[in-house]
């Protein structure tokens, strides 16, 4: 991990042209290496930091190029609400771009299955699952299109839609992995327990849609207006320690006074 992170600040100071030595501390709100972007979370806040500390002060899609070399999901993580990772066609212009600042009543409740560190890290997995799944071209081909479907559903407001495009796509990626030599499967008795109990609650009437990262934990994408109910009504099957609800994220911003005051740091 040291190796890794001091890698990926190597890109700032090399960019600014100084050597100096880098304290990071870091504090996730979320279990760490589960499937629930954590990795995602740290190092966009890491390139945040590393591009204040620097005086480098680039601009959030320059510095999304920067984010991806640490996690691939990171390119997203600097900005709020709904986020496209453009693939470019290099690293100068693999970048995310803002879609949709997501201030329309959507949410999402999520399930922690298990918050224990996963066995096979996303990158593994996937690397894997590039090398010797046949059903790997597929999902990108698919994938192609489904991004084009989702943001003229985002641009229309159309929630229904964006659920069914954001779970499809979430099963697709597992079944390109579940192809995998040797298969890399992920999900748990309760991953499954928690997919079965989102659509008993769509067939009650219930908008809410599964998606899943490389990991066991579940994330129900819903109405934020609805998230508490839908909270209520998974408690039947899952502890209230389990369950978290969450809104559209804000992006990237400096700690305040305050908040690194919990944390004992000083700014």
């Amino acid at each position: 991990e040291t190796a890794k992170i001091s890698r990926f600040l190597d890109l700032f100071r090399n960019k600014a042209g100084i050597t100096d030595f880098v304290q990071v501390k870091s504090v996730n709100h979320v279990p760490t290496a589960a499937g629930l972007a954590s990795s995602a979370s740290a190092f966009a806040a890491l390139a945040g930091a590393m591009n204040h500390a620097t005086g480098l002060n680039m601009d959030l899609e320059t510095l999304s190029t920067y984010a991806r070399r640490g996690s691939g999901s990171a390119t997203r993580s600097l900005f709020g609400g709904f986020v496209e990772w453009q693939k470019g066609t290099s690293s100068e212009d693999s970048m995310a771009v803002p879609v949709d600042d997501a201030s329309w009543d959507i949410g999402m409740v999520i399930i922690a299955v298990n918050k224990s560190a996963k066995k096979i890290s996303s990158r593994v997995g996937m690397k894997q699952t590039v090398e010797t799944s046949p059903f790997y071209p597929a999902w990108v081909a698919s994938a192609e299109e489904d991004l084009l479907a989702i943001k003229d559903a985002i641009k229309a407001r159309d929630f229904e839609k964006v659920g069914q495009i954001t779970e499809h796509s979430a099963m697709k990626m597992h079944g390109s992995m579940l192809g995998a030599e040797t298969p890399i499967i992920y999900f748990e008795p309760d991953s499954i327990k928690a997919i079965h109990a989102v659509r008993a609650l769509r067939e009650q009437g219930i908008l809410c849609y599964v998606t899943m990262d490389a990991g066991p934990n579940v994330k129900v994408l819903c109405r934020l207006s609805e998230a508490g109910k839908i909270k209520e009504m998974l408690r039947e099957y899952f502890s209230e320690e389990q369950l978290l609800i969450s809104g559209p994220g804000q992006g990237i911003r400096p700690l305040t006074a305050q908040e690194a005051a919990e944390y004992n740091w000083q700014l």
